[in-house]
């Protein structure tokens, strides 16, 4: 078994604040760039498992950087440098607390919801008619809230975001311009591959000076739902499951486990295997999303490495 980074506590020049989230840690250096360490944890249901995936981390963050660098020219974002395979650095910017996630596809959470009789969804409808993994005629966008620490997000409307103010009416407007356009971005990428981006999730921040920029992920396995488009028609002419690419897998693999996060629920344990399955499968995803070959980064000692590779970059 490889070794793997769980949790970081670097002590960089200027640092005047560490936020850790489920995945990535993110260091304030002098209220001015974000240091982002993306670490080998793994989350699902909102929950982070007790154990590390080898080179996860490295994966989500080569595959979000590479697609910033991709989608720059459409939608700005926050992006300046990635001294590490799992460092991102870019400016500070103040987060919008609504993640954006857009659907093409009836999937997932809105398939959960579909299939509880639901018909609407963060205010907006879906036909009748629908069985799991159909297409949409339009690809529909499903705000959530951005929860705090150890809190779920929870679905939100429009209406509802505008109406609590948790985002101004024109900023919104341009919040799901963005949305609409990096979705349409990834699908041409992904059809390209020979995928399909069934589902994904943006988020967004205001930089010091206002201007709106993607952050954190795009496009990566735990923000975003794949398919295979080779024999997607016949799987849904069948009603069979679809060929995933993502981290679905990792979700019915708990629930089939009796876990789906939910109080009193015991996580499975993770074995030795079942770890190594993981993370080869999200070396699957990278070298399918991104088509190219995945190359592991020296993890002898990552914390060493990681340290000395911003601290390269930071004193330059």
């Amino acid at each position: 078994m490889s070794n793997t980074i769980t949790a970081t506590n670097f002590n960089f020049p200027g640092q005047k604040s560490v936020y850790r989230g489920k995945v990535r840690e993110v260091y304030n250096i002098n209220d001015e760039l974000l240091v982002m360490v993306a670490t080998d944890r793994l989350s699902a249901f909102d929950v982070v498992l007790p154990k590390g995936i080898p080179y996860k981390g490295q994966i989500l963050n080569q595959i979000a950087t590479r697609f910033m660098e991709m989608t720059s020219h459409l939608v700005p974002n926050w992006l300046i440098a990635t001294p590490d395979p799992n460092v991102a650095i870019g400016h500070l910017c103040e987060p919008f607390k609504v993640e954006m996630v857009i659907r093409g596809y009836l999937s997932g959470h809105a398939a959960r919801e579909y299939a509880a009789g639901k018909r609407i969804i963060c205010g907006v409808e879906m036909p009748e008619g629908l069985k799991e993994n159909d297409k949409f005629p339009e690809p529909i966008i499903t705000p959530t809230t951005k929860a705090d620490n150890g809190e779920h997000d929870e679905d939100i409307s429009k209406e509802a975001i505008l109406e609590r103010g948790i985002v101004s009416e024109l900023d919104y407007e341009v919040l799901e311009n963005y949305t609409r356009v990096l979705y349409n971005k990834g699908t041409q990428i992904a059809a390209d591959r020979g995928l399909i981006l069934v589902d994904t999730k943006y988020e967004f921040g205001k930089t010091k000076e206002g201007k709106i920029v993607l952050i954190d992920e795009i496009h990566t396995p735990d923000s975003s739902r794949y398919f295979y488009k080779e024999g997607y028609e016949e799987r849904q002419e069948r009603s069979e499951a679809q060929k995933q690419l993502s981290k679905e897998f990792v979700r019915q693999w708990l629930i089939a486990n009796g876990f789906q996060g939910k109080e009193g629920q015991q996580i499975p344990e993770m074995t030795e295997d079942y770890i190594e399955s993981v993370s080869e499968r999200y070396i699957e995803l990278y070298e399918n999303i991104l088509g190219e070959k995945f190359f592991k980064a020296d993890v002898s000692n990552i914390d060493e490495r990681i340290e000395k590779n911003v601290l390269d970059f930071l004193n330059k």
